[in-house]
Formats: structure tokens, sequence, C-alpha cells
């Protein structure tokens, strides 16, 4: 009898603390309203300059002068750097003793070949001495000919001791200092950089495989670097590069952007964070995330599972380290999701409107159709829902109010109360 009796004691008490945590289960909840949704793809890139100059050098040598340092703006033909000229000026000089002694050679094969040809004309010479005059005749002018190309390649290589810039601009970058020898064996060079025009700057930024599709010629992008943290930049997009980069199996598109830099404020090889506005819809019925993933508890008292397609996307970008953000959980929807109609629609979801108050409260379940996402709000493109409802987002309070003091705030509080706030 004691064993009963204690039994329906502890029964009772069971029975009781459901009825009351039943009852103070509170959800959080957000109104339905109207306005504008912004998809967007965000990417990472790198500003530069629309055209950059790399300048070599094409001769081996030693660099005596330097006319050019880091910024200095040069005009087209200026005078950028000097290698020691006194090596090419003795080859100059070799090559020119060289087409004087060809050409003397030269005319002492035409004297004697004329004399054989005369003797020949008398019938003093037989023909075979004036053939063979006439061959040494044609080799030594040959051998001039070769002698003064040789003249003229030394002369060139003597011109190419003195670099000159081959357009305006700024020097962005310089490799060389006075002393060093430069080597041009097997390739030219780099001596100097030069950016063309800092005022006209442009982006390279990879965006994903799964998001180039959205990206088109002519969109506009945003753009924020590191130097100026709260200021925001704009471009426009100027073309999508067909040669894909694949990194640890991830395939990204170069996507080149045009940004004006009248100030000249952004300098080369910045990192821009991007983002580009790739679908708006304007005063649209428009509902949080967090209701998308929202499950109402069950009968026990513990939360649902999350099932919804939004809760499996997030767990899919958490889980594979993708970008986050309003891109990052936007690229995450299925294709279907992301437009308003065609083969691939939308598929319905479910979200709960709450109506009443304290124990009058109850969840109706409406199915929707979603449209484009911008990470925080979803387009409502059908269902039964109106501006001004109220749909929950989450729990409000624990379910188990005695679990805090004894877990200290873990347990049966943290699921109901944080994680689900969206």
């Amino acid at each position: 009898m004691r064993r009963k009796a204690v039994a329906l004691v502890i029964a009772a008490a069971v029975l009781a603390c459901k009825g009351r945590s039943s009852k103070n289960t509170q959800y959080k909840t957000e109104k339905v309203d109207r306005g504008n949704i912004t998809m967007t793809v965000t990417a990472t890139g790198t500003v530069s300059a629309v055209k950059t100059v790399q300048i070599g050098s094409q001769v081996s040598g030693m660099i005596s002068r330097l006319y050019a340092d880091f910024n200095s703006r040069v005009k087209k033909g200026q005078l950028l750097a000097e290698l020691d000229p006194t090596p090419f000026e003795q080859q100059v000089e070799q090559r020119r003793a060289d087409v004087t002694r060809a050409q003397v050679q030269t005319e002492d094969a035409r004297i004697k070949y004329d004399r054989q040809r005369r003797l020949s004309a008398a019938g003093l010479a037989p023909q075979a001495d004036v053939d063979a005059a006439k061959a040494t005749y044609d080799g030594a002018r040959a051998q001039t000919t070769q002698a003064q190309a040789a003249l003229s390649q030394s002369n060139t290589n003597l011109r190419y001791t003195k670099i000159t810039s081959p357009t305006d601009g700024i020097v962005v970058d310089k490799q060389y200092e006075v002393g060093q020898t430069v080597a041009a064996s097997f390739q030219a060079p780099t001596l100097f950089e030069i950016a063309q025009d800092l005022t006209k700057m442009q982006i390279q930024a990879d965006v994903d495989q799964s998001d180039i599709g959205r990206v088109k010629v002519g969109q506009f992008a945003r753009f924020t670097v590191d130097a100026y943290p709260e200021e925001e930049f704009r471009g426009r997009i100027a073309q999508i590069r067909y040669n894909a980069q694949v990194n640890q199996n991830v395939v990204t598109y170069p996507v080149i952007i045009e940004v004006a830099n009248p100030e000249e404020r952004l300098r080369p090889k910045m990192t821009a964070n991007v983002t580009i506005d790739v679908a708006t819809v304007r005063d649209v019925l428009r509902v949080q995330n967090a209701a998308l993933r929202f499950k109402p508890p069950t009968e026990e008292g513990a939360p649902a599972a999350t099932t919804s397609t939004g809760g499996d996307a997030m767990r899919r970008m958490a889980q594979s380290g993708q970008q986050s953000g309003p891109a990052g959980a936007a690229s995450q929807f299925p294709r279907g999701r992301r437009g308003r109609g065609g083969a691939n629609a939308p598929k319905m979801q479910t979200v709960y409107v709450q109506t009443g108050t304290g124990k009058e409260q109850k969840l109706t379940p409406v199915e929707i159709r979603t449209g484009i996402s911008d990470g925080r709000f979803t387009e409502v493109v059908s269902g039964n829902l109106k501006p001004g409802d109220n749909v929950v987002v989450g729990l409000a309070t624990s379910k188990v109010e005695s679990a805090a003091p004894m877990g200290g705030g873990g347990g049966g509080a943290r699921p109901g109360g944080g994680g689900r706030r969206g």
C-alpha cells in the first residue's frame, strides 16, 4: 500500500508539472509586413589598376642610374633607368671595325674580279679564273652585309641600356637599385611596374559557381576595403570571364568590376569585400526566415526537429563552411526557391500564426509559397498570410522553470529560448 501511495503521488506531481509547463509556454512572434527584398551574392576580390605595364630589360648589365622611384609620375618616353653602357660601347666599336675590314676585303675582291674579266676578254685568262674571282667577290660582299647587321644589333643593344616608359602613369613597384646586376639571359626581368591611370580601378572578384548564373554584366556592386571600413564604394560589372579557378575543389569565376577612383583613395592590391545585388522585389509580403525554421513543441514537451528546407539549408551551410551573411543564406536555398515560377517553382512551406494570448493562445499552421530571400526576410509569393499576422519565430520562455537552478541555464532552457530565436 505504501508503494502504491508513493507512486500515485509521483504521477500526480509529474502531471501537474506538465500542465504548468504547457500553460507557461510563450512564443516569440514577429509581424508579417510588406517591404523590399534584395538577393545578393558576396565575394572577395583584389583592387588593381585597369591597365598595368611591367617594364623590363632586354639586355644584361649593371644598373648605373635610376631616374624614377616608387610613386613617381612618369610620362611616355621618359628615361627611367640606365645600365652601364661601357661593354656595349666596346662591342659597337668592335663591330664597326669588322665592317671596315669586310669593306676592304670586298673592294679587293672586286678589283681582282674586274682584272680577271679583262684578261678573259683578251684571251689571256681561262674562264675558271674569272668564275673563282667572282665567287670570292660575292662572298666578300656577303661578309660586309653580315658585319653591318652585327653592327646594327650592337647599336640596338646599346640603346636598350636606356630604359624608358612606354606610357603615362605612376610607378607602383620597383625591383632593382643602383649597382644591382640585371640578368636577361632567358627572360626579361621586371624593373618597374607602372599603373597607367589610378583614377580608374577594377576589382577581380571570385564568384562561386553556384552564384555565377545570377551575376550579369551591368549589375551594380557594392564593396568595402579594410582601409575605409565605414565607407561603401560602388562599381559596375564589366566582364564575367570563363577561365574558372579551382581551389580545393571549389570552382570560382573571375568577375571584373569597374570602379571610379577620382580621389585615388583605392590602391592596388587592396582586398575588397564585394556584394552584388542580383535580384530585387519591391513592396512584397515578407516573413522573417526564423519563422520558416520554427517547429512547435511536441506533446511530450520537447521541441520538434527542424525539418524545413530553410533549416536544412542553414545546417548545410554550417557543415560545409560556406559564406555567411545574407548572400550566404540565400545561396543555400534550393534553386527553385530563388525564382518566382517556372519548372523549378518554389516549394510550399509551413509557418505558424499565433492567435489569442495567455491560456487562449493558439498556433495555426499556414502553408505559403516563398520567393527570393535576403538572408533575413523571405518573399511570400502566395498563401493565407496578410500584413499584421503574428508568425512564431521561436520560444520566448523556458518550458521547465526548475531546470535553470539545477542546470545553471542549460538543459531544457537553452533549446527553447536560445536556439530558435533566429
